[in-house]
C-alpha cells in the first residue's frame, strides 16, 4: 500500500511539473495568447476574477508541487526506516565537468542548465519574431503616431517615433526583461531551507545554494540589459529626463523599474565572492534589499507578469516566517571546549525528540554578538547517542567567531566560578532524510580543515547503529583528513574513542593524516594526539532559558502549512478586488490604476501569511507546554586531557608531513583493497580539494569501468558537503 502511495504521488508531482514547464513554453506563442485572453475575459464574470485566474494557472502549481512533495517525503522516510537496500550508482550523478570557476557540474546539472537556456533562447526567439512581424514601416510611422493621437493608446515605440533599427533594438531590450523574469521564477526556490523542494531529487539546501548564485547572475544580466538599452533608446530620442521619472497611471511604471535594477545591482555586487568572504556583514544586511527589489519588480512588471513568479516568492515568505517561529523561544548554550587551534565547540540543549540525519547542518544567532546575524555550522554529534544536547565545532576565523571566542575566553580568564548564561537562537537542522551513506559498500572520507566537522557526525552514527539490523554497514572506511598544521589534529577529538577501540578493526577504519605545511617530525598520530588534545572546558549557566531547540515540524504539517496559505491568499485576495475593484469588465479596469491591483495582491499575501503565522505560533506553543525541561549541567570550568591511548589501535592509522596526499595513487589503490565495490567518495574542504578529488574520481571510474573483468569493477560516486555557507 506504501509502495502504491508512493508511486501516485511521484506521477502526480511529474505531471504537475510537467505542466508548469508546459505552461512556460507556451505561453510566447500566439496560441496561448489568443485562449488566455479568451479565458481572461470568462474569469472576470466570475466570484475570482482574472487574477484568481492566474494565480491558480501560474503560481499555484509551484505550492502544489511542494505541499504533495512534503508527504512523499514524509511517506518516504518512514518506508526507508523499514529496509535499506544498498545504493546503486548513479551516471548523471557523479562528476562529467570539473571547472576553476564552475566548480564540480555532474551530466544531470549540465543537462538541466543547457535545457534552461535552451527554454530561454526559444522564449527569446518567439517573442522577437512576433514582434518584429507586427512591427510598423518607417515611412508610415508618423502618420501611425498621428492616428494613435487621435485615439487610440499609443505604445512606447510609436511615442518615440522610433525609426525600424531603433524600434527593434528597443523590441530586444524588453524582451531581455523577459529572460530576467524567467530567472526570477525559480532564483528563490534553491535558498528555501525548511520547505527546499530541490530535497525532492535529492539535493540539499547547502549544495543548491549555488544554483541560487547562477540564476541571479544571469538575473542580473539580463536585467542589466533590460535597462542600460532602454535608457540608450532615450538617450538617442533625448527623452531620459521625460521617461525616467514617470510614475504611469497604467502600463509599465519605468521609475519602479530603475529602482528595482539598482537594487539588484547592489545586492549582486556585494555577493561576490571577495566582499562576502572578507565583508560577511555588508554581504548579508544588503541582501535583505530583496524586500525593496520584488516590489518594485511588482510594480514595474504588474500583477500579471507577477504571478509567473510568484510561487516562489509565496514559498520563501512562509518558509522565512516559519523558520522564525521555529527558532524561538531562545535556548541557551551548556558548555564551550576550547581546542589549541583555535576552535571551540559549543554544546547545546535539544529536545530528546529531535532526530537528525548526519552531515545535518544548523543556523545559529547569538544575540550577545548580533542581532540579526545567523551563521551555519554542521552539527558534530549524533541524535543517538546524545539525546539531550547536540554540538557544533566552530574555527574562529571572522568578525562574528572571533567575537565568540572572546566571550569564552573571558569566561575562563575570569576569577569567579559564576558562570554568565549566552542565549541562543537555533533553526534547523537541515540535513537528508535518510542515511545513504551507509548503503555503500566503502567509504572513502576525504577532509580538508574544519571540513572535517561532517565526518565525526558520519562516524559517530555508524558506531550508534552498529547493532540495528536494518543497516548494512560499509566494510571499509578510509578517512582522509588534510591540515595545515599538526595541532588540528584535536579535532578528532569527539571520535577518538572509535580510533583507537575494536570499532575501527570491525569496520577496518583506516586514519590518514596529512599535515602540508610541516616538515617530517618522526612524531606518530599518538604523538601529536598526547600534544594537543588537551581542552579547556567551560560549563555555563542555563537559568536564562528553560527551552531547549526542538528543530522543524513534521513534513505533513509543513505541507499543511502550505496549502492553507495558499487557500487565504486566495479568499483575502477575491475579496479585496471586489471591495476596490467591484467591476472586472476591460473597460472599468482600465480605469483603475495598475498599481492599484499591486496593492491589493501585496495586502492578500500579507494577511495571508499573518494568518498562517498565528496558527504556527499556537501550535507552537501547545508543543512547549509539553516539552521536557533541558539538561542542566554543573557551572565552572576545567580541563580536559586525553583518553587512555594505550593499546595497539592507533598505530594502524598513519600520518604524512610536507606536502598534499597523492589522490592518483589512493584511488588507484582502494578499490584493490576493498576488492571491487560500490564505493561512496565524501568530500568536505576547500574547492580546490574538492575539484582535484572530483575530477580523480570521475577519471578512475571510467578506468575501472572499461576493464572486462565485470565481477571486480569499482565505481566512485562522488558527493560534496559543507560545513558552513
Amino acid at each position: 500500500m506504501a509502495k502504491a502511495t508512493l508511486l501516485i504521488l511521484k506521477l502526480l508531482m511529474i505531471l504537475i511539473c510537467a505542466g508548469w514547464i508546459t505552461l512556460w513554453i507556451l505561453k510566447p506563442t500566439q496560441l496561448w495568447t489568443k485562449k488566455w485572453h479568451t479565458a481572461e475575459d470568462s474569469a472576470r464574470t466570475t466570484v475570482f476574477g482574472y487574477y484568481g485566474l492566474n494565480f491558480v494557472v501560474y503560481t499555484f502549481p509551484v505550492i502544489a508541487l511542494a505541499a504533495i512533495g512534503f508527504v512523499y517525503l514524509d511517506l518516504q522516510s518512514r518506508e526507508s526506516r523499514r529496509r535499506q537496500a544498498r545504493r546503486s550508482a548513479s551516471v548523471l550523478s557523479n562528476p562529467l565537468v570539473v571547472n576553476n570557476y564552475l566548480g564540480v557540474l555532474s551530466a544531470l546539472e549540465i543537462l538541466a542548465v543547457s535545457l534552461f537556456f535552451l527554454y530561454l533562447a526559444w522564449t527569446f526567439y518567439v517573442h522577437i519574431s512576433n514582434d518584429f512581424e507586427k512591427m510598423v514601416p518607417a515611412k508610415s510611422l508618423k502618420s501611425y503616431s498621428t492616428i494613435s493621437n487621435a485615439g487610440k493608446k499609443m505604445t512606447p515605440a510609436e511615442s518615440l517615433k522610433l525609426n525600424t533599427r531603433q524600434f527593434k533594438f528597443l523590441r530586444v531590450a524588453t524582451r531581455f526583461g523577459l529572460l530576467a523574469e524567467a530567472c526570477l521564477a525559480l532564483l528563490l526556490l534553491p535558498v528555501l531551507r525548511g520547505m527546499a523542494l530541490f530535497r525532492f531529487v535529492g539535493v540539499q539546501f547547502e549544495a543548491s545554494v549555488r544554483y541560487h548564485v547562477w540564476l541571479g547572475t544571469a538575473m542580473i544580466f539580463f536585467a542589466t540589459f533590460h535597462g542600460v538599452s532602454t535608457l540608450i533608446v532615450w538617450g538617442i530620442k533625448d527623452r531620459i529626463q521625460d521617461e525616467m521619472g514617470k510614475w504611469q497611471k497604467t502600463g509599465r511604471i519605468y521609475l519602479a523599474g530603475e529602482i528595482a535594477l539598482v537594487t539588484g545591482l547592489v545586492i549582486w555586487i556585494t555577493s561576490l565572492p571577495p566582499i562576502r568572504r572578507k565583508r560577511f556583514e555588508i554581504f548579508y544586511y544588503t541582501h535583505h534589499l530583496y524586500i525593496v527589489f520584488l516590489l518594485f519588480f511588482l510594480f514595474h512588471g504588474g500583477d500579471r507578469h507577477f504571478y509567473m513568479v510568484f510561487g516562489g516568492v509565496f514559498l520563501f515568505g512562509l518558509d522565512k516566517l516559519l523558520r522564525i517561529i521555529q527558532s524561538r523561544p531562545q535556548t541557551c548554550i551548556l558548555s564551550a571546549r576550547v581546542f589549541p587551534c583555535k576552535a571551540i565547540e559549543l554544546v547545546v540543549a535539544k529536545d530528546p525528540g529531535l532526530k537528525y540525519a548526519p552531515t545535518s547542518i544548523i543556523f545559529m544567532k547569538i544575540p550577545s554578538i548580533s542581532r540579526f546575524q545567523w551563521h551555519s555550522f554542521s552539527i558534530t554529534s549524533s541524535s543517538n547517542i546524545d539525546d539531550n544536547t547536540m554540538s557544533v565545532i566552530i574555527k574562529c576565523g571572522g568578525w562574528w567567531t572571533n567575537s565568540l571566542s572572546d566571550i569564552i575566553h573571558a569566561e575562563l580568564d575570569s576569577g569567579s566560578n559564576q558562570m554568565k548564561c549566552i542565549p541562543i537562537a537555533i533553526e534547523g537542522p537541515y540535513g537528508p532524510a535518510s542515511l545513504d551513506f551507509l548503503s555503500y559498500e566503502s567509504l572513502l572520507l576525504v577532509a580538508g580543515g574544519v571540513g572535517i566537522t561532517p565526518f565525526l557526525s558520519i562516524l559517530q552514527e555508524i558506531t550508534s547503529t552498529q547493532s540495528s539490523i536494518r543497516y548494512r554497514f560499509p566494510r571499509r572506511i578510509e578517512l582522509l583528513y588534510i591540515m595545515k598544521k599538526s595541532q588540528d589534529i584535536c579535532l578528532l577529538n569527539p571520535i577518538l574513542h572509535l580510533l583507537q577501540n575494536q570499532l575501527a578493526e570491525q569496520w577496518h577504519l583506516k586514519l590518514k593524516v596529512f599535515v602540508t605545511q610541516e616538515e617530517e617530525c618522526g612524531a606518530t598520530i599518538r604523538d601529536l594526539l598526547n600534544e594537543f588534545c588537551q581542552v579547556q572546558v567551560v560549563n555555563f549557566a542555563s537559568k536564562c532559558s528553560s527551552y531547549a531547540a526542538n528543530g522543524l515540524e513534521n513534513l505533513l504539517w509543513m505541507a499543511a502549512m502550505a496549502g492553507f496559505s495558499s487557500v487565504m491568499f486566495l479568499v483575502f485576495l477575491s475579496s479585496l478586488n471586489h471591495a476596490f475593484l467591484p467591476s472586472q469588465d476591460k473597460s472599468s479596469k482600465e480605469k483603475s490604476p495598475s498599481w492599484v491591483a499591486d496593492i491589493l495582491l501585496i495586502c492578500s499575501f500579507i494577511i495571508a501569511i499573518l494568518c498562517s503565522t498565528i496558527v504556527a505560533i499556537v501550535l507552537r506553543w501547545r508543543k512547549l507546554r509539553r516539552e521536557i525541561p533541558p539538561v542542566s549541567q554543573k557551572e565552572g570550568k576545567a580541563k580536559e586531557g586525553l583518553m587512555d591511548t594505550r593499546g595497539t589501535a592507533l598505530e594502524e592509522h598513519e600520518i604524512h608531513f610536507g606536502g598534499r596526499p597523492n589522490f592518483q595513487d589512493i584511488f588507484s589503490k582502494f578499490p584493490k583493497e576493498t576488492r571491487g565495490s560500490n564505493i561512496g567518495v565524501l568530500v568536505c574542504g576547500p574547492e580546490t580539494m574538492k575539484e582535484s578529488v572530483a575530477s580523480i574520481c570521475s577519471q578512475t571510474s571510467q578506468c575501472c569501468n572499461m576493464g572486462n573483468d565485470q565481477k571486480r569493477k569499482s565505481h566512485f560516486s562522488f558527493h560534496s558537503l559543507n560545513f558552513t555557507l
